[in-house]
Parts: structure tokens; sequence; C-alpha cells
């Protein structure tokens, strides 16, 4: 199951990229800031596709056994609701890092003018694909949380246990946002 959720994440980066490559050799009179500034348009696909997809599997885990558990006691919605949302955080991690290279890249504002350097267009893909990668930790993230959820159908005093071990894998993420957000400033970005 895990190889197969790699694998079509994988295929979809693949497929991401040559369309990407195609459209900007399609392009005929572009400049080297416009070329540029497509990457950081993949970039910023990569960031948020990924981890979105990710954090949209790790929900659907943690769901799962959330309704499990209300199905038969109602009163442990809320401490439910609580462990069966943290794996979305990787896809605002993803969110976030789109929107600061759009920033960078005067894509958002009404930047036009901005000149994009090619070091900061190929950075701006590795950034959204470090950040993207490290977001795939909210499928682990899911299935501690779907583990912590069974273990309050049983004894819903361990909610806040539950929490913490839910919230470690999330670390993951955190760095590759904290690597991503680091390397834009070195490239002039931020």
């Amino acid at each position: 199951m895990r190889k197969r959720k790699a694998a079509i994440i994988g295929l979809g980066t693949i497929i991401l990229l040559i369309v990407s490559a195609g459209l900007a050799a399609a392009q005929e009179q572009t400049t080297d800031s416009d070329q540029n500034k497509t990457m950081v348009i993949l970039g910023c696909a990569l960031a948020i596709s990924i981890a979105g997809i990710s954090s949209a599997i790790g929900l659907a885990l943690a769901g799962s056994s959330a309704i499990a558990v209300t199905a038969e006691k109602p009163n442990l919605f809320g401490k439910c609701l609580v462990l069966q949302v943290l794996p979305m955080t990787q896809s605002v991690y993803g969110l976030l890092t789109a929107i600061l290279l759009m920033m960078g890249a005067g894509l958002l504002g009404g930047g036009s003018d901005t000149v994009v350097g090619s070091l900061a267009g190929m950075g701006s893909v590795w950034i959204g694909l470090a950040v993207g990668l490290t977001g795939i930790s909210a499928i682990n993230q899911g299935m501690v949380a779907s583990s912590s959820i069974s273990a309050v159908g049983r004894n819903p005093d361990v909610a806040a246990r539950g929490i913490i071990f839910t919230v470690m894998p999330e670390t993951i993420a955190i760095f590759g946002l904290l690597v991503g957000i680091l390397l834009m400033t070195g490239l002039g970005l931020l």
C-alpha cells in the first residue's frame, strides 16, 4: 500500500515536470526571467500538491478511526476531531511555501516587473520539492492519529498523550518548511 502511494506521488511529480518542461519549451518569445518564473510556479505546484495529497491521505486514515469511535461514543467527537485534523498542517506548509515563492518572484501583488534569476528559478523547484516531500510525513501522522483515536475510544483520558504522539511526525515537515524559508532568504526571494 505504501509503495503504491509513493509510486502515485512519484508518477504525478514526473508528469508535472514533463508537462512543465514541454510548456516552457513551447514558448517562443520568452525572457529568461519568464522561464525562471515558470520554474517558480513548478516549485509552488510541487510544494502544495505533494503535501496536499499526503495530508488528504493522513486525514482519511485518521478520519476513518474517528468515525468508528464517534459512532459508538458520540461524546468523544471533540477529542477525536482534534486528533483527526492534525495531518492537515502539512498542506498548510505547502500552501505557505507556494505563497512565499510567488511573492518573492513577483507573481502576487502586481510585481510583474520582478526579475527572477536562474538560480532562484531552479532553487524554487528544489524548495518546493523539499517542502512537498517532507510533507509526506502527514501520512505517518495520520497513522499515529488513527491509533491515538482508537486509544481515546477505549480510554478518553489519554487524549492529551495521543496529541503529543501525533504531533511528533510533523516535526519533519516543520524542518522542511524551515529549510525552504532559509533557502528563499538566501536566494533573495524573501
